[in-house]
């Protein structure tokens, strides 16, 4: 009983000195590795015989593809950090948040510091992301969710309309413009299902939640049509943390001759929520629901009706066309609109936003040959973004007088080329460059009433990649690259809420090195997906807190960080229609993240802060999960996430505890007449009933650092397909 009070301690997160005895996170990290070691050595020893024996049964892993590079190619071979989040990866995790799904890949770090309020990064910091997504590129199929200005609405998105999710990790902006963090594609369909099906789900649970979900996929002659349509709701764990989406995302692909296909999209979203603020770790303790109270100086969340809504039209053509078997040209046109409100402690931000652009390009394929084949893309990509920000008092969650009003215009375009070549099957070559123009031209509306914009260029900068991979053996590959990143100040940070222009503000760049393996088994059911990466981080932008907790951003000297990246999965029991279990599947990812300041120095305090952690990063996170077939087409899922104590200031002399989280989800899933499906699930998150903040507020004024995650929660769901 001893043992067992002393291993739940947990951090308090702060850096005290005490006599009581709290289990070190390093010793959970040694636990970690070594029964992951033992497992493998259990995976290999006892399974291989019951898969050689059950070859024709068994469960297989499949050909995983990856579409990021332009063209298809299998991910064994590609040269790169890459994942791929497919349908039944999906259908595993809860759907009424991209979360989980996207911290079971390596190097990911998703939080969600209130209902709806996301933040993503890939090998990186959250530093630049007090609320949003920067310094990631997403997609959605060939049309960038980011715009011009470097902000990505992706809470704005349904997961559950999601068909799959590939992850390109560290810069890669040769093919995908300015970005240091890494790119994320959306597929708005399931490339591996072409039929026609009609389905619905619905699922409801704790502190209000509600999801429903209806999709219509409709395959006729050369057209596939596809609809989804959403609502989600949720009244959350906190005081003022309210939420809802409505959803609406159209999908059609038409092949209107031979493999020439024109596909269009189009999303309506409608996301409001609640925003609880942070409390300070006395507030935390006491009572982790509330939300901000007021102070002397400020009014409290409650009092400000504090919350954000984003209404977001999105839609773009993308046209394939190949000219012949060897030259094929992509291009989409595309726009967005969004409607942006925040009322906030301190004022009320509106923001009206309108994006047009353009990416093409070309694909040249050499003539096939048996131990020499290459392809050569050349292309381009263009964005406009232009803005109406503006700030008013905010009294009560109502708009009082004009405090300023600004019109942003951020224009962001770039030139690539990609050379790939396949060398007596074995080796696999790539070269890609990308030439790289950002500026933004930018006017007071209120109060100066100018009438011309001033304007600010950056120097162009080229971004190279050069990467290779060697099949040493049929099942092991080893892979090495070389890439530069680069990444433009976002118009939030350019045009942050102090409402001053910084024009000063610098672009990050770095180089990053890396290599690694992939290692399956001959049957196919085990992968193994191992690297490790050094970036170096020039500029890096750091956001910084005025006492009236207005924000700014600022340029620090720069970050030192190599990692380590491990990601396995492997069908410890094949399929079997004979036994108890029918089938059991273990995965396992793991992040090693040691990232430091680099001649940092703080104006404010006169304080170094090189050689400190990088703040909001985790030194160790290890995720687990397995799934469990059994008779009766019942199935079991279950996964654990432990995360080491995180740095919440630059000065590292405050941090967040570690914490363990546990989910498991049971599933009844009968087909009935010809192919029709039913699901019924039930499922359980923070089993352990963890207190833990999944989004803090790094460097918080007043040290209001923490927002509180739900403690233990359920749900129920149904869906249905036919």
């Amino acid at each position: 009983m001893i043992l067992s009070n002393l291993l739940v301690k947990r951090d308090t997160g702060l850096k005290v000195k005490t006599a009581t005895f709290v289990y070190p996170s390093h010793y959970m990290t040694k636990l970690y590795l070594s029964l992951f070691l033992v497992l493998t050595l259990i995976i290999n020893a006892s399974a291989q015989t019951k898969k050689n024996a059950q070859k024709d049964s068994v469960t297989h892993l499949g050909t995983v593809t990856v579409h990021g590079y332009l063209s298809e190619q299998p991910v064994l071979s590609v040269p790169a950090s890459v994942s791929v989040l497919g349908s039944a990866q999906l259908k595993l995790q809860p759907d009424n948040s991209f979360v989980s799904a996207l911290n079971t890949v390596p190097g990911i770090r998703a939080e969600e510091r209130s209902p709806g309020s996301y933040r993503l990064s890939i090998r990186g910091s959250l530093l630049r992301s007090p609320f949003g997504v920067r310094d990631v590129k997403i997609y959605f199929d060939e049309i960038p969710l980011t715009d011009a200005g470097g902000n990505s609405y992706l809470n704005a998105i349904d997961i559950g309309s999601i068909g799959s999710i590939e992850i390109l990790k560290g810069p890669d902006g040769s093919l995908f413009g300015a970005n240091s963090g890494g790119v994320v594609l959306l597929s708005p369909i399931n490339r591996y299902s072409d039929s026609s099906y009609l389905s619905a789900g619905i699922n409801t649970g704790s502190y209000g939640l509600f999801h429903e979900k209806v999709t219509l996929q409709v395959h006729s002659g050369t057209n596939l049509f596809n609809i989804n349509q959403s609502f989600q709701t949720y009244h959350g764990y906190r005081q003022n943390s309210d939420t809802h989406r409505n959803y609406i995302q159209l999908a059609d692909k038409w092949n209107y001759s031979d493999k020439n296909e024109l596909r269009i999209l189009g999303i309506y979203s409608n996301l409001a929520y609640e925003t609880p603020g942070g409390l300070n770790l006395a507030q935390y303790t006491a009572n982790p629901r509330q939300a901000r109270l007021p102070t002397p100086a400020f009014p409290g969340a409650i009092q400000q009706k504090t919350g954000i809504s984003t209404k977001m039209y999105l839609g773009g053509l993308t046209n394939e066309y190949h000219f012949t078997n060897r030259i094929r040209n992509v291009i989409s046109v595309f726009g967005n609109h969004v409607d942006f409100a925040n009322p906030a402690i301190t004022n009320f931000e509106q923001r009206s936003e309108n994006t047009y652009g353009l990416r093409t390009y070309f694909e040249l394929a050499g003539a096939p040959k048996e131990n020499f084949n290459w392809k050569v893309n050349l292309g381009l990509e263009w964005q406009q973004t232009n803005s109406r920000i503006s700030n008013y008092g905010n009294r009560k969650g109502v708009k009082d007088t004009t405090q300023t009003s600004d019109d942003i215009h951020s224009n962001q375009h770039f030139i690539f080329s990609r050379y790939a070549a396949d060398i007596f099957k074995r080796l696999h070559v790539e070269a890609a460059l990308s030439l790289n123009w950002y500026g933004y031209d930018f006017r007071n509306i209120y109060p100066l009433n100018q009438s011309g914009f001033t304007n600010r260029n950056f120097t162009p900068q080229l971004m190279p990649r050069l990467a290779l991979s060697y099949q040493v053996t049929n099942n092991f590959i080893w892979r090495t690259s070389v890439s530069r990143g680069y990444s433009t100040p976002t118009t939030a940070e350019v045009r942050p809420t102090d409402n001053i222009i910084n024009t000063a503000l610098q672009a990050q760049t770095g180089w990053n090195y890396e290599t690694g393996f992939r290692l399956r088994n001959t049957d196919e059911t085990m992968l193994l997906d191992a690297s490790v990466f050094y970036y170096r981080l020039n500029n890096a932008i750091v956001r910084r807190l005025n006492a009236n907790e207005t924000e700014y951003y600022i340029n620090t000297g720069g970050t030192n960080q190599p990692g380590f990246e491990l990601a396995f999965t492997d069908w410890l029991i094949a399929q079997n229609n004979t036994h108890f279990i029918r089938g059991l599947q273990f995965n396992e990812s793991y992040t090693y993240s040691k990232f430091t300041f680099r001649d940092y120095n703080d104006a404010t305090t006169n304080a170094s802060y090189a050689g400190n952690r990088l703040t909001g990063v985790p030194r160790h996170v290890f995720v687990s999960g397995f799934q469990v077939k059994f008779p009766a087409d019942l199935s079991l899922f279950a996964q654990h996430n432990y995360t080491s104590k995180i740095p919440l200031n630059d000065a590292n002399t405050v941090y967040a505890g570690h914490y363990n989280l546990l989910q498991a989800k049971i599933s009844w899933q009968p087909t009935f007449g010809r192919n029709n499906h039913l699901e019924l699930f039930a499922g359980a998150d923070n089993i352990l009933n963890e207190k833990y903040s999944l989004g803090n507020d790094l460097n918080a004024i007043g040290n209001r650092y923490y927002n509180a995650s739900p403690l233990r929660n359920y749900s129920v769901g149904m869906n249905v397909r036919l």
